[in-house]
């Protein structure tokens, strides 16, 4: 090819990608909601039923309107996750009646503004981070009796949010044995270093020199919130320390191939069903037992092996 044709193409090929970054940046490429329903790991969007249907577009007041938000599947009473980091304002009165269901709240991000209807939220104001329990599911049984139960999500702008519902999840979950990120804070599961109590490596020395640490420590703020490492099943509470004391409790998850104690933290419930990036607890006030200690989440596999390649292969992926 010849230099001068050559050249042109670099400089076409140069251009388009330009473009393409401009239109579409690095920070928003590939950028999906989080989980908003528990028992919902999809957002799955409500289908059709004698009160209607729930896809954004659909009809309304007999044909006269449309839908301007997507119904995303959420049965009476269950947890309502943020589907991204904002600030929270409201009360939101949709059906301006006081029935059962007339509560909800909006949250604005630094790219995203929505509604989110149908919902009681554990607050009105403040910061809330994606992934963190926002809230409950009303029970709209109550007001349609035999209607598929639903969050109403609505976009500010109302345009259809439909492509943002959908998270990545794998066709196969137990193919990615990526972890998550375990502490709101600590992206990247950063592993405790060495203080006066101690190192937080794997194989780091207990006990004077006469035992090896068998797990993990990944830093984590007293009172953070922690979340679910993989999918899997809850079993406990564990109590590591046998004594009571104020960072004595934690959880373990077992889920396909995979086994591990999570302690020093506080979890929501010790059984069930958790998804991978759901909010799981919170860390324990580890100062009070150990004050000027690097505060951290035991991380521990349930055969004792070492962690920490998981830890480092599922830097930053939370959902």
């Amino acid at each position: 090819m010849p230099a001068l044709h050559l050249m042109a193409l670099v400089s076409l090929v140069s251009t388009v990608f330009a473009r393409q970054w401009a239109a579409h940046p690095p920070q928003q490429q590939h950028r999906h909601w989080a989980q908003i329903c528990s028992g919902n790991p999809t957002n799955k969007i409500r289908g059709c039923d004698r009160y209607g249907c729930g896809h954004f577009g659909a009809g309304r007041n007999n044909g006269k309107g449309k839908h301007v938000g997507v119904d995303v599947i959420c049965a009476d009473g269950a947890t309502v996750y943020a589907p991204f980091s904002g600030q929270l304002s409201g009360p939101i009165r949709f059906f301006h009646n006081g029935n059962a269901i007339d509560d909800g709240v909006q949250i604005k991000g630094s790219d995203y503004c929505v509604k989110l209807v149908c919902i009681h939220p554990i607050r009105y104001q403040g910061q809330i981070q994606r992934g963190q329990q926002l809230g409950r599911m009303l029970p709209m049984q109550k007001v349609f009796p035999g209607i598929i139960s639903h969050i109403h999500v609505e976009n500010c702008d109302r345009s259809d949010p439909t492509h943002l519902l959908t998270p990545v999840v794998p066709p196969f979950p137990h193919q990615d044995t990526r972890w998550a990120t375990l502490c709101s804070g600590n992206p990247t599961n950063e592993i405790r270093g060495c203080d006066k109590y101690g190192c937080g490596y794997y194989g780091a020395p207990r006990r004077n020199g006469k035992g090896k640490h068998t797990g993990v420590d990944v830093i984590c703020a007293d009172g953070a919130t922690v979340y679910a490492p993989f999918t899997g099943e809850l079993s406990g509470p564990i109590k590591f320390f046998h004594n009571g004391n104020a960072i004595d409790d934690g959880v373990q998850i077992r889920g396909t191939g995979l086994c591990v104690k999570l302690l020093c933290i506080h979890p929501i419930r010790y059984n069930g069903r958790i998804f991978k990036g759901q909010i799981l607890g919170k860390m324990l006030p580890m100062q009070r037992v150990f004050p000027g200690i690097t505060s951290h989440i035991h991380v521990e596999n349930c055969d004792r092996s070492d962690p920490t390649r998981d830890l480092e292969r599922g830097k930053g992926q939370r959902v």
